[in-house]
């Protein structure tokens, strides 16, 4: 089996599905109030930063990963895991969903599906395919390099989201804030 290839073709997907997303579920002038606070830029600097100093990465040869084919196709598990998690996460709020952190002016809490769980399950997708891209490249430093910065920017980009959140639904959201966890569910 090709390995690079079928990295390459979950890639396509992977960033396909995202450009088209961002084609459908951007806010538009008049329905939302817009609060992204430039952080839908950031996220395409640090994810593409990121991804690129683990791929020059890769070829430190004391950073190289054990298990071969095993270990790379846990990786691409992974990947498609994520995948799932943010796509389920999307489909749930798609009404309220948008690439810009905005807030419609009947927006609501969602708290069924997968929100019951956690508040920011797309997010977690996304970190979870990354984390996969990391252990694809079977390098440490590759793993840490995107874990790093995919880390700082989702960081960013929940408390932005978040702050929005609060701002415009109020107790409502501190209140389902305060029973579901962001990314982690019982820990964080």
């Amino acid at each position: 089996m090709n390995y690079e290839l079928l990295v390459a073709v979950i890639g396509a997907i992977w960033v396909g599905s995202e450009i088209v997303l961002a084609a459908l579920r951007h806010s538009r002038r008049g329905e939302s109030e817009r609060h992204d606070r430039l952080s839908i830029i950031l996220l395409w600097i640090f994810i593409t930063a990121s991804v690129f100093l683990a791929a020059v990465l890769r070829g430190v040869r004391a950073a190289h990963m054990r298990g071969g084919a095993t270990t790379f196709l846990i990786g691409v598990a992974l990947i498609v895991l994520g995948l799932a998690i943010r796509w389920t996460a999307v489909v749930t709020l798609w009404r309220y969903f948008t690439v810009d952190v905005s807030i419609r002016r009947d927006h609501r809490v969602i708290h069924h599906g997968i929100y019951r769980i956690i508040r920011h399950p797309a997010y977690l997708g996304s970190l979870i395919s990354f984390i996969g891209l990391g252990v694809t490249f079977m390098n440490w430093l590759s793993l840490a390099a995107i874990v790093i910065g995919t880390l700082i920017v989702f960081s960013y980009r929940i408390a932005v989201e978040e702050r929005a959140l609060v701002t415009a639904l109020g107790d409502e959201y501190r209140a389902y804030a305060a029973r579901t966890k962001r990314l982690i569910p019982g820990v964080y």
